[in-house]
């Protein structure tokens, strides 16, 4: 298997940079915010740390393609880094501090492109998390001061906590009532919302996940941090991966389940 060590180092030094960046503008109070075609907003500090792992990528990676949330796709190769800025944008422009820089790389193998590694940095909740292939997840402040993830044990959905970021997307999918359903028949439901419940899987601390919209930036980082804590990460349509413009995460045991109620 490829040794992905220098890999995540980069990653690593490209979430310190966004890190600052991000945490010097939060709160500030002549932030400039604009709304972009999809109604979503946008802040300087989002485009400002995307342009600064861009550089420093090109610099450090010059080979590499690149996928950003905010200055789209640059490039060609087999190896892609996928990278959003801010995942959180309105808690951000809120000063709520649950938000984070999601920085991964993607890999061309024999079955597509699949996330190798990934870096999921919150400065505001003083938390990091990340993962390589084959190299286990862990949660700390730097690679060498750093504490190994695995999932729950958890094995029925009446036992088991459910994250999720709201209700409105779930009804235009028409899955509103599996979704219910699920609220109703699990131990405990919060809406954490964005990066946070993927990484509280990875974590054991909750148990499921879902979101029925996203892009591949929300969810290529958190895919490999999950899979590698020992869960699994999947599209409502069950196939593995970042792919399906959609996510379903779990600890493994309860995956079935999860899919049952609000699987395509």
């Amino acid at each position: 298997m490829p040794d992905y060590h220098d890999d995540l180092r980069l990653a690593h030094v490209l979430a310190d940079t966004a890190d600052a960046t991000t945490m010097e503008r939060f709160k500030a109070l002549d932030l400039k915010v604009e709304t972009k075609p999809d109604m979503t907003p946008v802040s300087e500090a989002d485009k400002a740390a995307e342009e600064l792992i861009r550089t420093s990528l090109q610099r450090a990676r010059p080979r590499d393609a690149v996928l950003g949330e905010e200055y789209g796709s640059e490039g060609h190769g087999p190896r892609r880094w996928v990278v959003d800025p801010i995942d959180g944008t309105k808690n951000y422009v809120r000063g709520v501090p649950v938000w984070a820089t999601l920085i991964a790389l993607m890999e061309r193998g024999e079955d597509g492109d699949r996330p190798v590694v990934g870096v999921v940095s919150a400065p505001a909740l003083n938390r990091r998390w990340w993962a390589a292939l084959g190299g286990g997840a862990y949660t700390g402040r730097s690679l060498s001061s750093a504490t190994r993830l695995s999932v729950s044990r958890v094995a029925r959905v009446q036992d088991a906590s459910f994250a999720y970021s709201s209700l409105a997307g779930w009804e235009e999918r028409g899955k509103l009532g599996g979704f219910l359903d699920l609220s109703r028949d699990c131990w405990r439901t919060r809406g954490y919302g964005d990066f946070w419940p993927y990484m509280m899987v990875a974590e054991g601390s909750v148990d499921m996940c879902a979101e029925p919209e996203l892009s591949l930036w929300d969810m290529a980082a958190n895919a490999i941090i999950v899979q590698e804590a020992g869960g699994t990460f999947t599209g409502l349509d069950g196939r593995e991966g970042p792919h399906s413009g959609n996510a379903a995460a779990s600890n493994g045991l309860l995956h079935e389940d999860l899919l049952s109620y609000l699987g395509d």
